[in-house]
């Protein structure tokens, strides 16, 4: 895990700040003692980054990942010791509708990112590119390992392996100090893209209505909850060294479920298990069965997930509830 002696007074980019984990590792930064640099695209009402009201407390740039020249600048003037990129467009069926978008943000996003951290590498010590089991593709073995082909071949998947390597690129081309981390699905409070399935199904349930599968429900996944998610980028910064450079790292608890199986789970922790879902069954362009090893991050780095899916659903279903109580009676 990492220490608060080790952050303190540290100068912290994140982009995707405002973001499900973002807001997180913004918090936790906060609490560690550094001083986060915030890059944010959007005022979203609602979302935990202004909710908890850390866009007061930290440097807060207004701007998108697409725009080189607000990353060049950011970087310049505020000097981050550490970069934590968490800034994406992370939709799968926007990005299945309208893929450029997609590719602009986590593409072009990427290689802007890491050229404006080349020109001004002087005083980075570390930089952690935030990729995802989609990277690698449909493979038939499984879990995935690191040392995997990257191969998506849908559009999010597709932009996932774009920036991954891209991100190895300027690591073994630049030197730059870049580790990279693939996790699974994030779940956890303060995601309000309710067409997810995690507070989605909490949302739906809570006013006893049937939670919406869009696929048949037997697509197989990883969740992390995203606590889970803010130890293992805050370790990977932490415990880097030259001998990291370039390389990635696996995250996950190693449990698999399918959405069927996620769903009852959810149905089942918040006592509303007459309440069955509505199967879609509509092609979503997606791989059935993804899910990850974590060795290799368990015995070089030291980690290893502190909750359990159901541990941490629990807490996910107190925070929306918390939320819902609050945003209901305003």
């Amino acid at each position: 895990m990492a220490s608060s002696a080790f952050w303190k007074g540290k100068r912290a980019l994140v982009t995707g700040a405002s973001g499900l984990v973002g807001s997180w590792l913004v918090e936790e930064l906060l609490e560690r003692g550094a001083e986060p640099v915030c890059l944010v695209r959007d005022h979203v009402p609602g979302s935990r980054f202004l909710d908890e009201g850390f866009d007061k407390r930290v440097r807060c740039v207004r701007g998108s990942l697409e725009d080189y020249w607000v990353l060049e600048r950011t970087i310049n003037e505020y000097e981050p010791q550490v970069v934590f990129h968490l800034g994406a467009q992370t939709l799968v069926p926007q990005a299945n509708r309208s893929p450029l978008p997609t590719f602009e943000a986590n593409i072009r996003g990427t290689w802007n990112l890491l050229e404006a951290c080349r020109v001004h590498e002087k005083e980075i010590a570390n930089i952690v590119v935030a990729s995802s089991d989609k990277a690698y593709g449909e493979h038939e073995n499984l879990p995935y390992t690191e040392d995997m082909a990257l191969q998506g071949r849908h559009p999010y998947d597709c932009s996932k392996s774009c920036a991954d390597l891209i991100a190895q690129t300027y690591a073994q081309t630049y030197g730059l100090p870049v580790t990279i981390s693939r996790c699974g699905n994030f779940f956890g409070g303060g995601d309000l893209n309710f067409n997810r399935i995690v507070p989605g199904t909490i949302k739906l349930l809570r006013n006893n209505e049937r939670p919406i599968v869009r696929s048949d429900g037997k697509m197989i996944r990883d969740y992390i909850y995203v606590k889970d998610a803010v130890s293992a980028y805050l370790t990977l910064a932490e415990k880097y060294n030259p001998k990291m450079k370039g390389e990635a790292f696996n995250f996950s608890n190693e449990t698999q479920k399918n959405v069927l199986e996620l769903v009852e789970l959810i149905a089942k922790l918040m006592g509303k298990t007459k309440i069955t879902p509505i199967i879609e069954n509509k092609p979503v362009h997606e791989i059935r069965a993804q899910h990850l090893s974590a060795k290799k991050a368990r015995e070089i780095l030291g980690w290893k997930a502190q909750y359990g899916l159901e541990e941490g659903l629990k807490e996910t279903i107190k925070w929306y509830s918390r939320y819902f109580d609050r945003y209901e009676k305003a």
